[in-house]
């Protein structure tokens, strides 16, 4: 089947396992703004029978428009027979425990958030040691994996409206336009402001040091990849 992304599910289904989650997750690079996890249970149906048009289009998120994310976060909600949840760890809580600690943080919280536990967890990227599930790591899993793209898009829209509303909360740095990223813009804008609430004070350039006037007083080309 053109775009089938479900190997690795029917893999789990022929063991027995009608669970299977995809977990993924938005905003590790950021500046500012939560970093959001979501896990996604399709149906055994689905995995069999595929997703239909056009619920066949979801990939990794990064690879979709914005307009496109929008269109299939409403769709993949609205599903028959699919299962998600959605958390966040919150800026202060990033500074405290570190980032990778915050991101595997919140892939468990949006695994608990679903109403029944799976039997096994897709993760994408490398393995998560805190998860307390049996997994499969994929690189590039958000490509491979249509639990994991699902996953992926309903993390980074939901990430993308909260810095939209951030910005009416925080007005002047941007976050509508580069989602907290560390792009010429919102450095200028932190040379100008000084860091808000919902920066994270444990990133360079804004974590105090020698660091800070040297990143905020140079040109960026490009932005921090975004996830």
């Amino acid at each position: 089947m053109e775009h089938d992304r479900f190997t690795h599910e029917r893999e789990r289904l022929a063991r027995g396992c009608e669970r299977i989650a995809g977990v993924d997750e938005a905003g590790r690079g950021p500046l500012a703004g939560p970093v959001v996890a979501a896990a996604v249970v399709f149906s055994p149906e689905h995995i069999r029978a595929g997703l239909p048009e056009p619920l066949d289009e979801v990939n990794d998120s990064k690879k979709l428009s914005a307009k496109k994310r929008e269109s299939l976060f409403k769709l993949l909600r609205s599903l028959d027979g699919l299962e998600f949840g959605i958390a966040l760890v919150e800026p202060a809580e990033i500074d405290r425990i570190n980032i990778l600690r915050a991101t595997h943080l919140a892939m468990n919280k949006a695994l608990a958030a679903l109403g029944q536990a799976p039997g096994h967890v897709l993760v994408d990227g490398r393995p998560v040691a805190s998860l307390g599930h049996a997994q499969t790591p994929l690189v590039k899993g958000d490509s491979l994996s249509y639990s994991i793209a699902a996953a992926s898009i309903l993390a980074k829209v939901t990430r993308d409206r909260m810095m939209v509303e951030l910005d009416l909360e925080f007005p002047g740095y941007g976050f509508a336009a580069h989602k907290g990223y560390g792009t010429p813009g919102h450095l200028d804008a932190l040379k100008r402001l000084g860091p808000c609430r919902v920066h994270r004070h444990s990133f360079a350039p804004i974590k105090p040091g020698p660091q800070l006037g040297l990143f905020l007083g140079e040109a960026i080309d490009e932005p921090v990849a975004q996830s």
